[in-house]
């Protein structure tokens, strides 16, 4: 844009120059013939004042008008810099994690009420879901996109309210052996946090009955000892506290291997009490990928342009006078 701007630049002088020329032969053959004495006239200081000064005008006026139209070929030139920018996300990290067995269809739909009041209490915190029975699979993996983890509450939600079609909470979590594989889904959402050698805020929330049904991979107890060692807490939410109490133990001292703790699903302060143990620990940074952002710079250009315009209109006015 710049050489197409040099380019009129260069046509304006060459045509400026054979009007001129024409203008002085113009003069030469013709109106030198019809004053007499006119060698006299030019002779005139005042004369030869007045023609500098015309001789500057139109100089000037050369001189705007190439730098004006320089100055628009670099605007529409749309210059441009470039800024790198390392965006830093000050949270903490926590997962979901959901038994979605036989034995806990009649609650999980209260469950995942739960979880969407503990997505109210959090603000920047990033929350990733896992489901599990016979296998475990991720449902969104971290993330502070609210809106899009409301949908896929809502969409879990929606599949338990099933008839003949294959419901998406039995999407790949029936691939094993058994049912309500706690050691093995617990371990999966323990290996759901990225960025492993961070020092962050990582909760599990666990949401399970306990109720184990087949050999899994790994125990309860191992899966905790697991996420304690990676700095995990596990908060369990279990819905049959009281029922059994052997039950409801194990479950309570996975929990507080990891410094975490159990909770009854139905208890009016559950969900305050998880998101104050959750907000006790100190959010930390995390950078994320660095991009680099280009914008238009033209403003030097446009001010260069106001100016040398403003100063060819007042050049022509004064030629003219």
């Amino acid at each position: 844009m710049i050489l197409i701007a040099a380019g009129v630049v260069l046509a304006a002088v060459a045509i400026g120059l054979l009007l001129g020329l024409r203008a002085r032969a113009r003069t030469a053959a013709g109106e030198r013939a019809r004053i007499a004495r006119a060698e006299r006239l030019r002779s005139l200081p005042t004369f030869r004042s007045a023609l500098r000064r015309r001789v500057l005008g139109l100089s000037g006026i050369l001189i705007l008008g190439a730098v004006a139209t320089l100055a628009a070929g670099a605007v529409a030139a749309r210059p441009m810099s470039s800024q790198t920018i390392q965006p830093v996300n000050t949270s903490r990290d926590i997962m979901l994690c959901l038994d979605v067995s036989g034995s806990m269809s009649e609650v999980d739909v209260e469950v995942l009420s739960v979880f969407e009041e503990l997505l109210d209490g959090f603000k920047g915190e990033r929350i990733g879901l896992t489901i599990f029975n016979s296998s475990p699979v991720q449902v969104f993996p971290l993330t502070d996109d609210y809106a899009f983890i409301r949908e896929h509450l809502r969409s879990i939600r929606e599949s338990f309210d099933y008839a003949d079609e294959i419901p998406e909470h039995w999407v790949g979590t029936l691939n094993g052996d058994g049912a309500s594989l706690i050691g093995d889904g617990l371990a999966a959402c323990a290996m759901g946090f990225d960025h492993p050698d961070d020092e962050r805020s990582r909760s599990v929330i666990l949401a399970t009955d306990n109720e184990i049904n087949g050999a899994s991979i790994v125990t309860l107890d191992e899966a905790a000892a697991y996420a304690g060692s990676n700095g995990v807490r596990v908060f369990a939410l279990n819905p049959v506290e009281g029922k059994d109490a052997d039950v409801s133990a194990q479950l309570a001292r996975a929990a507080e291997s990891t410094g975490g703790q159990a909770y009854g699903l139905r208890d009016t302060t559950t969900v305050g009490d998880i998101i104050t143990q959750v907000q006790k620990q100190e959010a930390t940074a995390l950078k994320g990928q660095a991009r680099v952002v280009w914008t238009d710079t033209p403003n030097l250009w446009i001010v260069v342009l106001m100016i040398v315009t403003l100063a060819f209109v007042v050049v022509v006015w004064r030629v003219r006078l």
